[in-house]
């Protein structure tokens, strides 16, 4: 039988292990997403989590100037590096229009209704919705995926449903929410090298949708 306090060492050493990945996947998409963005934009992280992504986001050495970074989170959990608000799970507490862009990195594949978080953040975004998350392609995309899915998650008793889109899913989505994209990556370098081999590439996703009334910009 497994003790509370076994499981509480098998949790941390879960955490330390996934560290170096953690930080990983962070630089690699902060190099995503910086380019995409413009001086003195307002940016919600939806998901932000403890919120390290959009502090990253704005120390990063080519972020435009006055770029602002504010999350979302069902719980928050205070003491975040960047203001995080929370909220009721379904609707976002902002107006439409209400923040140039919106992130939902690695949140899509946790939620029981991901179009209804999606129109949310197309509703509140003024020129972009930025996705990062999973697809199902190549040999074994499910297993491997489920795999750093519940290694990530399980040390924060985070629930995984392991529901993932494949290319096609993710293709059919921009027009059924309203969206246009702008840009996509259908393989990311995201993690250190012999990780990146078994999960990252053609297993992770990254889309850069507009909605579909704006007018096209440099980004």
């Amino acid at each position: 039988m497994t003790t509370g306090k076994s499981t509480g060492l098998i949790g941390s050493a879960m955490k330390a292990l996934h560290a170096p990945i953690y930080e990983a996947r962070k630089r690699a998409l902060v190099r995503a997403i910086v380019p995409h963005l413009q001086p003195n934009d307002a940016v919600l992280d939806v998901g932000c989590g403890v919120g390290v992504l959009g502090q990253a986001i704005m120390h990063a050495p080519d972020c435009p100037e006055g770029v602002r970074v504010t999350g979302l989170e069902r719980f928050a959990r205070g003491g975040e590096p960047i203001p995080v608000r929370a909220y009721d799970g379904i609707t976002f507490p902002d107006p439409d229009d209400s923040h140039d862009v919106v992130i939902v990195a690695d949140v899509l594949h946790h939620e029981e209704n991901p179009d209804r978080l999606l129109r949310e953040c197309a509703r509140v975004a003024r020129r972009l919705v930025i996705i990062k998350d999973h697809q199902i392609a190549g040999p074994l995309a499910q297993q491997r995926i489920s795999l750093i899915d519940w290694a990530a998650n399980a040390p924060h008793s985070v629930k995984c449903l392991y529901r993932y889109n494949t290319p096609n899913q993710w293709a059919a989505l921009p027009a059924r929410l309203g969206l246009r994209p702008v840009a996509e990556l259908h393989s990311m370098n995201l993690y250190p090298p012999i990780v990146n081999l078994l999960f990252g590439r053609k297993l992770q996703y990254m889309a850069f949708l507009a909605p579909s009334d704006t007018v096209d910009q440099d980004a």
